[in-house]
């Protein structure tokens, strides 16, 4: 069994820049600037077999280039009993159509359909009990956080280990995009 997703990698100084924003939350997990990425599909659990089928579909899939732009930041779950804080991914269409061919290339591979709506966004820190108050204000004080354009060229699958320090992600595969249409 391996345990695989489906992600957009970020250039370092973005990643560095957001892991600089950690800090002021009680209880919070924060995600180191190396594990940051944007997830467009979590797949989990896999026999071998099917993680060479999904990699087989996500090769055969085609979409072009596009660029992203972080947005602000924000948190799952209500603020006293916030799961997550993460950064947003302004609206791109571009992004969710290639979202949307991830899931039609998983699901040819015999993957189940998610049934969670896509939210596009990248995890900052994984909390438990963080004080509501902290977690507004992380909000408030981030609220202005932009990234600026990122190049989407490729995506990629990865797996996931469990490590002692967090997890371990390594890439799989890459998948290249086609050059943006001029």
């Amino acid at each position: 069994m391996i345990r695989l997703f489906v992600a957009l990698d970020l250039p370092e100084p973005v990643c560095d820049r957001l892991a600089a924003l950690g800090g002021g939350v009680p209880n919070a997990r924060w995600v180191p600037a190396e594990n940051m990425h944007l997830t467009l599909r979590f797949i989990g659990e896999v026999e071998n077999g099917l993680a060479q089928d999904i990699d087989t579909a996500l090769a055969k899939l085609h979409a072009s280039g596009f660029d992203i732009e972080l947005d602000g930041v924000g948190f799952f779950g209500k603020p006293s009993a916030a799961r997550a804080l993460w950064a947003g991914v302004r609206r791109s269409e571009p992004l969710l159509r290639l979202q949307a061919k991830v899931e039609t290339a998983l699901w040819d591979a015999g993957v189940p359909v998610e049934e969670r709506k896509f939210a596009p966004h990248v995890t900052l820190a994984r909390m438990r009990r963080a004080p509501a108050g902290r977690v507004r204000d992380f909000v408030a004080d981030h609220a202005a956080f932009l990234s600026g354009p990122i190049r989407v060229d490729r995506f990629t699958l990865y797996s996931s280990f469990r490590g002692t320090a967090g997890p371990i992600y390594r890439a799989e595969a890459d998948y290249p995009l086609d050059p943006p249409n001029p």
